[in-house]
């Protein structure tokens, strides 16, 4: 019993001067906005206070809110500003002057003169009522036998700008049907090909005889002013092609097949060198018209 109380005695004697060293103020947490000390054990009887950054104090009866995130930055938008109203001269003056753009520029005085006096040249010469058909009206031409003669004869020196190489006499019938091979037939082969077409070499046209000379044959349409003889053309670059040496011709004598090709249809007779012995030298067209169509050899 005296033991145990002396035992008691000695740790009530250690105690007390720890109990003289302690702090100060209460480890308890304190409001916010002032600091606090946290008190970290060094060895007995002694500590080290830490310090931490205030907090901001809440106010009485109000629930601490937490901070506020940052908010993300929003994208910048231009502002668009619409334009002003243009005003009644700027609209008037745009006007007028897209509508002086829009005119086209006046020509030369004397362009306009020669091409009046071209036009009218150009329609002086005017047969079949066609401008572009040239020569002149003769009226009718009687024959000397039977079967042969023109009641509306016209003498043609240039078709589409093409002269010929002699004028040729025959009925408006066919030389609208020349006309047409000239322009879809003629010109479309050729195209630029040396130059492209100069003249078309004429070998006959109205002749009052029978068909191929031959005695006692039918009356030729040549002798009723309905066929034309083209023998071949003049380029531009001075080369002239003939039915005669170049229908077996590799790149020209492709072109004279084609010409040939392209007659039929227009004319409704069309010979060439696979006719017959007659026809070696030049084309033969007509615009005789056949119940089966146009004959084409």
């Amino acid at each position: 019993m005296k033991a145990a109380l002396t035992a008691a005695l000695l740790v009530l004697a250690m105690a007390v001067p720890a109990l003289a060293r302690a702090p100060e103020r209460s480890l308890l947490p304190v409001a916010r906005g002032q600091s606090a000390a946290v008190v970290t054990p060094v060895g007995l009887g002694a500590v080290r206070p830490v310090l931490r950054p205030a907090m901001p104090a809440a106010k009485a009866g109000v629930q601490p809110q937490p901070a506020p995130k940052a908010a993300a930055p929003q994208p910048q938008v231009a502002e668009i500003i619409p334009p002003a109203a243009p005003s009644e001269e700027t609209v008037t003056s745009a006007a007028y002057g897209l509508s002086r753009s829009l005119l086209p520029r006046m020509r030369p005085k004397a362009m306009v003169q020669q091409a009046a006096v071209r036009q009218k040249l150009r329609v002086r010469g005017a047969v079949c009522g066609d401008p572009d058909i040239q020569g002149a009206t003769i009226g009718s031409v009687p024959g000397r036998i039977s079967g042969c003669g023109i009641e509306d004869a016209v003498q043609i020196k240039s078709i589409s700008g093409i002269p010929l190489s002699q004028q040729a006499t025959m009925d408006c019938t066919t030389a609208k049907a020349l006309k047409s091979w000239i322009d879809k037939g003629m010109k479309r082969t050729i195209g630029s090909y040396g130059g492209g077409v100069a003249r078309i070499n004429v070998a006959a046209h109205y002749s009052c005889r029978t068909r191929n000379n031959q005695k006692g044959a039918k009356i030729s349409e040549h002798g009723r002013g309905r066929a034309i003889d083209i023998s071949g053309f003049t380029l531009a670059n001075g080369k002239t092609i003939t039915v005669l040496e170049d229908w077996n011709a590799r790149k020209v004598g492709t072109m004279l097949r084609e010409m040939h090709s392209r007659a039929c249809g227009p004319f409704g007779t069309v010979l060439g060198p696979a006719a017959d012995r007659f026809h070696q030298d030049h084309f033969h067209f007509d615009t005789a018209r056949y119940r089966s169509g146009s004959y084409c050899q």
